[in-house]
């Protein structure tokens, strides 16, 4: 019986061993070559060198970024091998390594962690001296056979000795305040290394079938989404002669999991994750509807991107018309964070890290509006939903009300040296090669970099531009009395710029924020250099120019304004100030006896500009009036 049972062990394990060795599992190391960095996403491409031998091999790629997509892995270097399946999985089992500095701070903190135990120890401790004291003094105190001399030796003991111990425990209290905050310091810190999704580990599974022995060099790639870049600009002017100097810079963040260590970086302006379906065009055919219907919008051409540095967001809501928009609804999408804009239409919001990417902007009588949080200043004009005009009721207010101007200046966040933002590693790398696709540009970065998987953002200077430049001042003072130095620039398509912020360097001292649009369709680029406070531009309404009247059925009102600029600077500026008188669209309001001087006005759109040649100590004064008419019994939004 023995020997059978030995027998039928050696033949089942034989077996299982002839079935393991013909379908091999082998656990592949592989390294990080390339890493091609989309607006959002990434391409990984890593190497790794497999021995594989005739029939089914099993490759398993472990300790990879859990967030790949698994349609997105290609495999080269197959030679005549062929691929039978790939699969992407998750191992929950495996962790990452730790980096070096997170071990470091971790040894540090479990130091200050002793020492904190080691404080609340004596403070422990010296209380119970306390209790002690005063337990045993109420004992001496019923003692009858203690003489007033001894009981004074002992009040005096107990009353210094409570006395010291007390100061011990504040300056230990003290202690571990300080110790407290240093802790919280650490923590603070090693979170900021800590990547979340350490916890867990991915892995791509391959099966390949070969007819022969052979080492393989593979190329492995795959596309993850915790990743991307966004644009950064630094413009500086050393005066209104000089041309614009542009920084072209990109912020490289990445949260995959695994850090990027020593890699060959491409920036790409291409986005794996946009819809990549033609529309098609078909007949439109007109019905009767329903009271709710809602006609759909085009999908905005727009390369805006969430950048998960942004930490609050202040802007201006307005209407088509440039007015603010007081009561507008401002959401951080998916949480119940938010605001509501101002009576100048002014919002700040500070966004939640963990909360949606997208901030909704909603307000009775206009289209919602829904944009990713791309930029710390976002100013929005809403436009009007006639449909939902006709369902309300609309409230006039005073031309005073509307027509308010905004004062100040909207805030934003700059990355460099705020605390409140993530922390920026910046390098200068400005000869990079560019290369054009059909569909995207793609710039070669030629140092290798290291970009570890956490809150940081690493910066690089991708180019730097001379722009010739035409610099103007520009006020509306209807809408704000501020007066802007703005710069034109011409032929500014070949150099790619995207869509961002840029921080304003004017005459060596900060400027403040602006925005580069270069989506525009104009065949200039326009960029506003903040506001110029020697320019004092003063928008006043005539009061006795006329009065309200009624003429028949109709009710007449009489407007006209003065506007004066004084020009303060020590040399001469060009400005160009606009106004606006309105423009009926309906037959029952009737516009009439414009007056503008020498202003030019576009009769379509109703703006006023004038081209100010203004000397230094200049003043010039502007003036232009206009009638309304309007059935009495109805308000309208003059």
């Amino acid at each position: 019986m023995k020997v059978i049972i030995t027998i039928f062990f050696c033949l089942f394990f034989c077996n299982w061993s002839s079935f393991a060795t013909d379908k091999p599992i082998l656990k592949q190391t592989s390294k990080i070559e390339k890493v091609t960095v989309f607006l959002q996403g990434a391409t990984i491409e890593r190497s790794a060198s497999v021995v594989i031998k005739p029939g089914v091999n099993e490759l398993v790629f472990n300790n990879l970024s859990p967030d790949i997509l698994e349609n997105s892995i290609q495999l080269r270097g197959l030679e005549d091998a062929s691929i039978l399946s790939i699969a992407f999985d998750l191992d929950y089992l495996e962790k990452k390594a730790a980096s070096a500095e997170y071990e470091g701070l971790k040894s540090e903190l479990d130091k200050l962690l002793f020492s904190k135990s080691s404080i609340q120890n004596k403070i422990e401790g010296f209380n119970r001296e306390l209790n002690l004291l005063s337990q045993n003094q109420r004992i001496n105190s019923d003692n009858t056979d203690l003489s007033i001399e001894k009981v004074k030796q002992i009040s005096t003991y107990y009353r210094e000795r409570s006395t010291e111990i007390q100061n011990t425990i504040y300056t230990l209290t003290r202690e571990l305040q300080d110790l407290t905050q240093r802790i919280d310091d650490y923590r603070q810190q090693m979170s900021k290394l800590d990547d979340s999704r350490k916890e867990t580990r991915g892995e791509i599974t391959i099966k390949l079938q070969s007819e022969t022995s052979k080492t393989l060099n593979l190329a492995l790639s795959y596309i993850i989404q915790n990743a991307g870049w966004f644009p950064l600009y630094d413009i500086r002017a050393a005066n209104t002669s000089s041309p614009i100097q542009l920084n072209y810079k990109a912020s490289i963040y990445q949260q995959s999991g695994i850090d990027w260590e020593d890699v060959k970086l491409v920036l790409s302006t291409g986005d794996p994750n946009t819809n990549n379906f033609k529309p098609n065009l078909e007949t439109k055919y007109l019905n009767f509807v329903s009271a709710n219907y809602r006609s759909t919008g085009a999908i905005n051409r727009s390369n805006l991107k969430y950048n998960p540095t942004i930490r609050s967001v202040s802007g201006i809501l307005s209407d088509n018309s440039g007015a603010p928009l007081p009561g507008v609804n401002v959401i951080q999408t998916g949480t119940s964070n938010g605001t509501t804009t101002d009576f100048d239409g002014k919002y700040r919001l500070t966004i939640q890290p963990n909360g949606g990417q997208q901030l909704s902007f909603s307000s009775l009588g206009f289209r919602d509006e829904s944009l990713p949080v791309y930029a710390s200043m976002m100013n929005v004009q809403l436009e009007e939903d006639s449909q939902s005009l006709d369902e309300v009721v609309v409230v006039g207010y005073g031309g005073d009300d509307v027509s308010r101007a905004l004062s100040g200046k909207a805030t934003g966040i700059t990355i460099r040296g705020n605390s409140s933002l993530a922390p920026e590693k910046s390098y200068s790398e400005n000869v990079e090669t560019k290369q054009e696709s059909l569909t995207n540009t793609r710039f070669e970065i030629k140092k290798r970099y290291t970009i570890v998987s956490n809150t940081d953002i690493t910066t690089i200077e991708i180019d730097t531009f001379e722009l010739p430049a035409n610099y103007q001042h520009y006020a509306a003072p209807e809408l704000n009395e501020n007066v802007f130095l703005t710069a034109t620039v011409t032929n500014w398509e070949g150099f790619d710029l995207l869509q961002g912020e840029a921080n304003i360097y004017f005459e060596g001292s900060y400027a403040g924020k602006t925005a580069i649009n270069p989506l525009a369709t104009t065949d200039s680029l326009e960029i506003s250099l903040g506001i110029d406070p020697n320019i004092i531009v003063k928008r006043e309404k005539k009061d006795n120019f006329k009065s309200k009247s009624l003429l028949g059925g109709n009710r007449v009102i009489a407007k006209a304004f003065e506007i004066s600029v004084r020009n303060t600077k020590s040399s001469q500026i060009n400005l160009l100030l606009e106004d606006r008188i309105p423009v009926s669209q309906n037959k029952d309001i009737k516009i009439s006896d414009q007056s503008f001087g020498d202003a030019k006005y576009d009769e379509k759109t109703g703006i006023l500009k004038w081209n100010l040649e203004l000397a230094s100590k200049a003043s010039s004064t502007k003036n232009f009036s206009y009638e309304v008419r309007y059935p009495k019994g109805y308000t309208i939004n003059l």
